[in-house]
């Protein structure tokens, strides 16, 4: 049986945010513009019930207090995608790496674009820190939510100050 999805819309330094919840676990969280968001019919009906832990965390995060998320999470996609979800989830608070550097932690340096293209189709931002990975030259890459908000996230986890290029 499949579980009752619900969504809520809340407030960040980053714009509104739309959190998407399968019963009880994290199932989506999309910024506004968000490439690759899916078709909003699909997040449920409108209800804040049971996103109080995540919004509670995400704005220790924000205000610089959180640096690990522990809210249960239930991303829908191949395998292979929730591998290199899971393994985006080891790389530390106020670090990068590089797609070449995820595709290694994988066991495949060869498959630098398929680990490109699955960070890309994260489903849970932020949370889930796919905007951790950066160009091999350390160059903002590739966004959902645009090179702007990833450098944000940056910066604040970096303090305020950010050593990746844009």
């Amino acid at each position: 049986m499949t579980a009752i999805r619900t969504h809520t819309v809340i407030d960040s330094p980053i714009g509104a945010l739309t959190l998407v919840a399968a019963g009880d676990d994290l199932c989506g969280l999309y910024m506004a513009e968000h490439r690759h968001k899916p078709d909003e019919s699909t997040f449920g009906d409108r209800s804040a019930a049971v996103f109080g832990e995540v919004e509670s965390q995400l704005t220790e995060y924000f205000e610089g207090d959180r640096t690990e998320f522990s809210v249960p999470l239930a991303p829908v996609g191949t395998e292979f995608q929730k591998r290199v979800w899971d393994t985006l989830r080891t790389i530390p608070y106020g670090e990068t790496w590089t797609y070449m550097e995820l595709a290694q932690t994988l066991g495949n340096p060869l498959a630098i674009r398929a680990a490109a293209a699955a960070n890309g189709k994260n489903p849970i931002s932020i949370i889930v820190p796919c905007h951790r990975v950066v160009g091999s030259d350390g160059s903002l890459t590739g966004f959902a939510g645009g090179l702007e908000r990833k450098r944000f996230l940056l910066d604040r986890e970096h303090g305020g100050e950010s050593d990746v290029l844009f």
